[in-house]
Formats: C-alpha cells, sequence, structure tokens
C-alpha cells in the first residue's frame, strides 16, 4: 500500500511541475508583464529598473524555480485587473464554486448510481425506458441551454427562483457559505442543477453499461446456479465488480464538475472561479489565469489519487500485485 501511495505521489508532483511550468509559459511568452504594471509616462530607466526587480533579466530555470517556489506558498503575484494578491482572489471566490460543486456531484451521484442500477436490472420497465430518454436529453442538451431554459420557467416565469448571484452568504472564518440563509440556498438549486445534469446522465449511461456487461459474465451465472438471492447477486456482487470502472469515471466527473463549472457560473452570474477565469481571460489578467490552471490541476491531482487509492481498496487484485 505504501508502494502503490508513494508511486502516485511522485506521479502527482511530476504532473504539476509539468503544469506549473506550462502556467509559468503565460507569464514569460504572453504579454509582458511590465507593460501591464506601468503607464504611459514611465521612462525607460524606469521600466528597466523594474524588470531587474522583479527578476525577469534571469535565467528562465532560475524564473520557474522562483515561480514554482512562491506557487507552493500560495503566492501567485497581484492581478493586473484588479490589483489585487490573486491569493486573496482565489480565497474570496473558492468557496462558491466548491460549494456549487459538491452541492451538484452529490445530486448527480445520489440520482446518477440508483438510476443507472435500476435501468440495468429492470432494462425492459416503463420507468427505465424514461429513464435512458431523459438520460439521452441530458447529454444532448447544451449545459448553457439547460441553464437559460430553467431561468425562463422558474425565474421569469413562475418567479420561484433568483436568477443570478449567491444570494445572502455568512462568514465563517475566511469561508462564505449560502447554506444557512434561505436567499442562498434558493440562489444554489438551479445552477446546481445545470451542473449537475449533464454528470448526472453520464453516470447513468456509465452504471448501466457496466452493470449489464458484469450480469452476463459466467461468475453471475454460476452464482445464480448456486441458488444465492438475486439481492446478494446484484448488489453484493456484480455491483462491487461493477464500482471498479465506475470508480474512475466518476472521479473524474466530479474534477470536471470543478473545472467545467465556467459556463454555469457565467450564466447564473455565480461569484465563483469560473466567473472571475473569465472576466481574467477578457482582460488577459495573467496571474489569475495561471492561477486557476494551477489550482484545478491540483484538483485533479488530488481526486486521480483519491480515485487510485480506492481503486485499491475496492480491487483485491491490485493488493496482490503489489
Amino acid at each position: 500500500m505504501f508502494k502503490f501511495v508513494s508511486m502516485r505521489l511522485f506521479q502527482s508532483i511530476i504532473v504539476m511541475l509539468v503544469v506549473g511550468l506550462i502556467a509559468f509559459g503565460l507569464f514569460r511568452f504572453v504579454g509582458d508583464p511590465v507593460n501591464n504594471m506601468v503607464g504611459q509616462d514611465t521612462t525607460l530607466e524606469e521600466r528597466e529598473a523594474l524588470t531587474e526587480s522583479l527578476g525577469l533579466n534571469d535565467p528562465f530555470i532560475v524564473q520557474y524555480g522562483r515561480f514554482v517556489g512562491k506557487a507552493v506558498q500560495g503566492d501567485f503575484g497581484m492581478s493586473y485587473r484588479l490589483r489585487q494578491p490573486v491569493s486573496d482572489l482565489i480565497a474570496e471566490r473558492f468557496p462558491a464554486t466548491l460549494e456549487l460543486s459538491l452541492v451538484s456531484a452529490f445530486m448527480a451521484l445520489l440520482l446518477g448510481v440508483p438510476m443507472g442500477i435500476y435501468t440495468a436490472l429492470k432494462p425492459k420497465s416503463l420507468f427505465s425506458r424514461g429513464f435512458m430518454t431523459l438520460s439521452l436529453m441530458g447529454v444532448s442538451l447544451p449545459t448553457f441551454l439547460i441553464g437559460i431554459l430553467l431561468i425562463l420557467f422558474f425565474g421569469v416565469t413562475l418567479r420561484w427562483l433568483p436568477t443570478f448571484g449567491r444570494g445572502e452568504v455568512i462568514q465563517l472564518g475566511w469561508w462564505s457559505s449560502g447554506f444557512f440563509t434561505a436567499s442562498g440556498l434558493k440562489s444554489l438549486i438551479m445552477p446546481a442543477i445545470t451542473l449537475a445534469i449533464f454528470q448526472m446522465t453520464l453516470i447513468v449511461r456509465l452504471v448501466r453499461a457496466e452493470m449489464l456487461e458484469v450480469l452476463r459474465t459466467d461468475y453471475i451465472k454460476f452464482a445464480h446456479a448456486r441458488g444465492l438471492s438475486p439481492r446478494l447477486i446484484n448488489f453484493s456482487i456484480a455491483l462491487r465488480n461493477t464500482l471498479v470502472p465506475v470508480i474512475t469515471i466518476i472521479g473524474l466527473q466530479v474534477g470536471s464538475i470543478i473545472a467545467f463549472a465556467i459556463i454555469t457560473e457565467s450564466v447564473f452570474q455565480w461569484p465563483g472561479m469560473g466567473l472571475l477565469f473569465i472576466q481574467a481571460v477578457s482582460e488577459v489578467d495573467i496571474p489569475v489565469m495561471a492561477a486557476y490552471l494551477l489550482l484545478i490541476a491540483f484538483v485533479f491531482v488530488v481526486i486521480n489519487l483519491i480515485v487510485d487509492i480506492l481503486y485499491f481498496v475496492v480491487d483485491p487484485r491490485l493488493r496482490v500485485q503489489s
């Protein structure tokens, strides 16, 4: 187990160093940081002095090492657009994105996995056909269109839910949460549903396909021949073997919920990291873009590490091989 986790940690560090190199490339090869920090009246001598003070005349490897060292400490520089430390902007926006992503992931898993199991066990039932039709619609419709339709129906026509913003939040230290206010919970409903629908439909179809494949295997037929109860076969044997490939996809989908919440946050003007990134791209705010890239890469690395450990727990063959 220790050897397995150590190898995965080493691979994760390599991935983060490569992503850090890409993020550093934004600073070095996209625009000129000095031009974003000085005005038109700045003299050439002042520009050269600023360049020297920022260490831009140092060799590439020295600048990259300095960037990685500061990034490890959470220092991503100053935002060109807002003139604030990027770490403060992330600390301010990240709670909104994380809460939205966690609620969406919980909804997708809570509904997607049982629906996938049901459609696999009873593929010809009316409910199964209805679930598969809805999943096909969820996969086909773009996320922004789903959000717009929800806003039109529940926000504009019925006026049940707010159409933008996060509502009232409560500060818990540096963390801001909308879970404890009525307006915060109402504001969370439509964005969470919009973000969860696509992931839920993918999970339904994946669990169904894997479950059907496992149910056709010889060891399941042998379990039936031994006279084991259908409940034990379906939920103890078949479901356990179904989870092995499903865990990987679900883990990646949870990571993509955080990474690709950009569209949903833009539609609902949700004050999270996605909206901050969109604004940074429009203003070529490179420090914010680089910090977002590193943060999302870190999230995916952590999720993949958790998935690998779950693989080790669920699949005994990995324990034997290690």
